[in-house]
């Protein structure tokens, strides 16, 4: 598992995911080498599955965000699968999560203002395959988002 070292190196990627090997050696007080073998088997048993660059969908001009909570007619054998892969062809759909119960799916849906949602939700949402019940939930804010564990 892991060990104090590769949680120091975690925590220093989760908080500066830019940093270079041997940045990461400084600020952890190791040699390259070492942090190197060290990210480079983190890596190879997916516990480090890459680095990205979070970008503000909010200052390219998207200010809507919609959680849309979908019940899908389970009647049909592919429902899931066929809803599944044309909502990820989506631009708008950030997000796709699946749940058990009540509820069978939810989208995060963006969108650059309400006239555009609404176009978005007319002509791209609501024919994805297999919908029985909707229910949008406006965003107000987002209160934490943290992407981070506590490693």
């Amino acid at each position: 598992m892991l060990d104090d070292i590769d949680r120091r190196l975690l925590r220093l990627l989760q908080a500066e995911p830019t940093l270079t090997n041997a940045e990461l050696a400084a600020s952890a007080k190791l040699g390259t080498s070492k942090v190197f073998r060290r990210i480079e088997k983190m890596q190879a048993q997916g516990l480090i599955l890459g680095r990205e660059a979070v970008i503000d969908w909010a200052a390219l001009g998207y200010a809507v965000e919609v959680s849309l909570r979908i019940t899908l007619d389970k009647t049909l054998p592919r429902a899931f699968d066929d809803f599944i892969a044309a909502a990820r062809e989506v631009p708008e759909v950030l997000e796709i999560q699946t749940f058990l119960g009540r509820v069978d799916v939810r989208l995060s849906v963006i969108a650059r203002d309400m006239a555009h949602y609404r176009q978005v939700y007319r002509t791209r949402i609501l024919n994805l395959p297999h919908i029985a019940d909707i229910e949008p939930l406006m965003h107000l804010s987002r209160i934490k988002s943290n992407e981070a564990l506590p490693v």
